[in-house]
């Protein structure tokens, strides 16, 4: 499944996309599972991948020329370890964060061009499964 992302009036994506596996058949029952238990699921692996990302900075590294440029083309290339020290995340809590923020309308959730809002509706993946996350963008004074 491929997780990408949009922010509305603007170019710049949140984040760049990634894939995560689709989950077992088993553990949606018959074969799906609802939107809440996916968007779980998500959050997890992006808490995993960023406290992965956290330790490999911890190392001193060198940065190929590819990684450079891709770095530069995001306005910011580092080459490990900085002086923020490792932050610590609490995966229930993202979860419980994320869950709460798409209650609150802050984002949309589009799974193969179709928007779902109920966090309770089943949803079915394929391998090629595309999940956007829409953050919205409040106007101010209306």
């Amino acid at each position: 499944m491929l997780i990408t992302s949009k922010v509305l009036g603007s170019k710049k994506r949140l984040f760049e996309d990634w894939s995560i596996p689709i989950p077992p058949q088993d553990e949606g029952g018959d074969g799906g599972l609802t939107l809440g238990q996916l968007i779980a699921r998500i959050v997890r692996a992006e808490v995993k991948n960023f406290q992965q990302r956290q330790q490999d900075r911890q190392f001193l590294r060198a940065l190929t020329s590819s990684e450079i440029e891709r770095a530069a083309e995001r306005g910011k290339v580092e080459m490990g370890a900085s002086e923020v020290g490792v932050q610590e995340v609490d995966a229930d809590q993202s979860v419980a964060v994320a869950l709460q923020a798409f209650e609150d309308g802050l984002y949309l959730v589009v799974i193969d061009d179709v928007e779902h809002r109920d966090l309770d509706q089943q949803v079915f993946l394929n391998e090629d499964s595309r999940i956007t996350f829409i953050r919205l963008t409040m106007l101010t004074g209306g």
